[in-house]
């Protein structure tokens, strides 16, 4: 469903139609809905999917580090890891030079995983019907979106 952009003054200010937090909210539930999909043949959720992305890009990284790269709690990342390890996909141990730090690893299972993955992008990019340019258009939308939200709230 596309909506059409109408001048401001014409809106109710409080019209829900008109809310950014509706549509980026529905966007993204629908987004991960799409996606899932073509997780399901990996076993992978959404989170999880991005987290083994961090560590596919960047290889191990303490937990902090991945709370950070994936823009979320250390204590939402945990259970996060703690799932991915059960199912064989990464390692957690302490690090040599501070006990304190848990460092993440990917599993030889969890390393051969990403060529199962590789073709998501491009899947993505065909189910929803848009092109390449579009895609990368919304995406720097949203990290504008997301830069300025940062802005608000320091």
């Amino acid at each position: 469903m596309r909506t059409t952009v109408t001048d401001a003054s014409d809106v109710d200010p409080l019209a829900l139609e008109a809310q950014l937090c509706l549509a980026t909210s529905a966007a993204a539930r629908a987004l991960v809905g799409v996606y899932r999909s073509l997780l399901e043949p990996l076993g992978l959720t959404h989170p999880q999917y991005l987290a083994m992305l961090a560590l596919w890009q960047h290889g191990d990284l303490s937990l902090k580090r991945l709370a950070a790269v994936l823009q979320l709690e250390p204590a939402t990342t945990s259970p996060l890891v703690k799932r991915l390890e059960a199912l064989g996909l990464v390692t957690k141990t302490r690090a040599g030079d501070d006990e304190r730090q848990l460092v993440i690893a990917l599993t030889d299972e969890g390393r051969a995983m990403r060529a199962d993955a590789v073709g998501i992008p491009a899947a993505m990019v065909d189910r929803l019907g848009l092109s390449r340019r579009e895609v990368d258009e919304i995406r720097v939308g949203m990290e504008t979106l997301l830069a300025a939200c940062h802005r608000a709230t320091t």
